[in-house]
C-alpha cells in the first residue's frame, strides 16, 4: 500500500527529505504522498522512513492504494531502473 499523510500532519518538514522516491511534497495545506511514488521504501529501507520520522505518527497505509510487497517492489524497479 502507498502511504499517506492525515490532516494531523504539523507540517514540521522532517518526511520530505527521508522519502528515497521524491513521493513527498508540500501540498496545500499539509504534506503529500504521491502513490505512484511511494513504495513504502521498498528495495531501499526496511520500514517508512517518513513514518520513522514523523514526530505525530499521522502516516498511516492508504486504504484506497493496496499493494503488494511484490507490487511494491515492482514499483521500486520501474522508479529506480532496476
Amino acid at each position: 500500500m502507498a502511504l499517506i499523510i492525515t490532516d494531523e500532519c504539523i507540517n514540521c518538514d522532517v518526511c520530505e527529505p527521508e522519502c528515497p522516491n521524491n513521493a513527498i511534497s508540500q501540498g496545500d495545506e499539509i504534506y503529500i504522498i504521491d502513490p505512484d511514488k511511494c513504495t513504502e521504501c521498498v528495495g531501499h529501507y526496511d520500514t517508512p522512513q517518513c513514518r520513522e520520522v514523523c514526530p505525530v505518527d499521522c502516516i498511516p497505509q492508504d486504504p484506497n492504494c493496496v499493494e503488494s510487497q511484490d507490487q511494491l517492489m515492482t514499483k521500486f524497479k520501474k522508479l529506480t531502473g532496476s
